[in-house]
């Protein structure tokens, strides 16, 4: 360090706009509106090398999930705050050649060395060797394991009784999170005209809650397969406990390897989202080809606000979900008839999702301390973040959550819908 009291200025002026947040740095220098709400700490030379030799969010997110970013009065289980005060372009990656001697000047050269990611990060060397094979199934199982078979009992604590963990369907702004789940799984089975004696194949089925919801409300023969081993066997547990084992099966498996078919329904709810762009023809061409004739599809799943292609972001695609991909409703849909299903209805319930995450981050909170015991506090940081961030972004309508009903309509034009929708409250 050539003088003291200068890391935040220099952190400051990289930035792309004025701090909307106070900065502090282990040197004892500061920078930005002095009564600011939020302020963040640059903790050590380590996380300053973070904040610089990173790009976008990345270097913000190694930081943080690290512990060399700290955020005073915000608790890391809900740091919506801090995604508040973040948004739009704190960005202290390094800047253009041609004010690299400057930082250099002011920095040294030390601080410009990147130090090993954080071992939460999702870039191991399995992922480089077979880079080119983008959502072959050997990637896709091991992307799974990377976010769901973190710890069933860390879920737990998070999620719910319901262990449900995609977006809740709220019938009162104040209604709790079960019966907003509760409310979801109901909403869909409505939607697909569960009646007993159906058979339902729900693909990517979590730890169950669909197929336990059709089995024991609707009497539907159900199947759910999931490339989490952890969620299967969870699942499987449930099953037994509520003794419905004749109607209710939930199978470690790729959903491609189903041989069942004639389905009278099918649930994709959080599935389509890991599927990759370039496979939607053969995944609406399975969904198509394991449905009866007459049959209904309910695709539930997070998209764009519009229909560009662009990459997902680095924290979540290395640290949340890996090869993941988002596009909008209008190309969703568009590949669903491409693949020969007639779209009947669609709904954008973004909201509802902003307020699932909203008491995801509640639940975190209030389990922190065991949260961390389970699964450590890097990894407890990064749920924080991503779910506080991505509450933010459903509000501001960045991202939104579609439902899209469809049926495999007959020759002659039979589709099964009447004048008005039966599940119409």
């Amino acid at each position: 360090m050539t003088q003291a009291t200068q890391v935040a200025p220099v952190l400051a002026d990289l930035s792309r706009r004025p701090l909307p947040f106070r900065l502090t740095a282990f040197d004892g220098s500061s920078a930005g509106p002095a009564d600011a709400a939020v302020v963040l700490h640059v903790v050590n030379e380590r996380g300053l090398s973070y904040l610089l030799t990173a790009p976008g969010d990345l270097g913000l997110a190694r930081a943080y999930v690290s512990g060399d970013l700290e955020v005073d009065g915000i608790h890391p289980g809900d740091p919506y705050e801090l995604m508040v005060a973040v948004s739009g372009g704190f960005d202290a990656a390094l800047p253009p050649a041609a004010e690299l001697i400057r930082v250099v000047q002011r920095l040294g050269w030390a601080r410009l060395l990147p130090p090993a990611p954080p071992p939460e990060e999702h870039r191991p060397q399995w992922r480089r060797a077979i880079e080119g094979t983008r959502h072959s199934r050997a990637r896709d199982a091991a992307a799974i394991r990377h976010h769901y078979d973190v710890s069933n009992r860390f879920y737990e604590l998070v999620l719910g009784p319901s262990m449900t963990y995609t977006c809740a369907v709220y019938p009162e702004p104040d209604a709790t999170l079960e019966q907003a789940q509760t409310e979801k799984y109901d909403l869909v089975a409505r939607k697909l005209g569960l009646k007993p004696g159906m058979r339902l194949l729900d693909v990517g089925c979590g730890w169950g809650g669909m197929v336990l919801h059709a089995a024991r409300e609707y009497g539907v023969e159900a199947l759910g397969v999931t490339l989490s081993r952890q969620q299967a066997d969870w699942g499987s547990d449930e099953i037994a406990r509520d003794d419905l084992g004749k109607l209710a099966e939930v199978r470690h498996g790729d959903y491609r390897d189903v041989r069942e078919s004639d389905f009278d329904a099918i649930s994709s709810i959080g599935l389509t989202e890991h599927v990759g762009l370039r496979n939607y023809p053969e995944y609406f061409g399975f969904l198509l080809e394991h449905l009866r004739p007459g049959g209904r599809l309910l695709n539930h799943c997070i998209t764009r606000h519009d229909n560009r292609t662009r990459f997902i972001g680095a924290f979540i695609d290395r640290y949340v979900f890996p090869d993941g991909e988002l596009t909008g409703s209008g190309r969703i849909i568009s590949a669903a008839q491409d693949a020969g299903l007639e779209v009947r209805h669609e709904e954008n319930l973004r909201e509802h999702y902003a307020l699932t995450l909203a008491a995801w981050c509640r639940n975190l909170v209030d389990n922190w301390d065991e949260c961390v015991a389970e699964v450590g506090a890097g990894t407890a940081r990064v749920w924080g973040l991503y779910m506080a961030g991505s509450r933010l972004s459903f509000e501001r309508n960045q991202i939104q959550l579609h439902q899209v009903l469809a049926s495999r309509t007959e020759a002659d034009g039979t589709s099964g819908f009447g004048l008005r929708p039966t599940w119409a409250s």
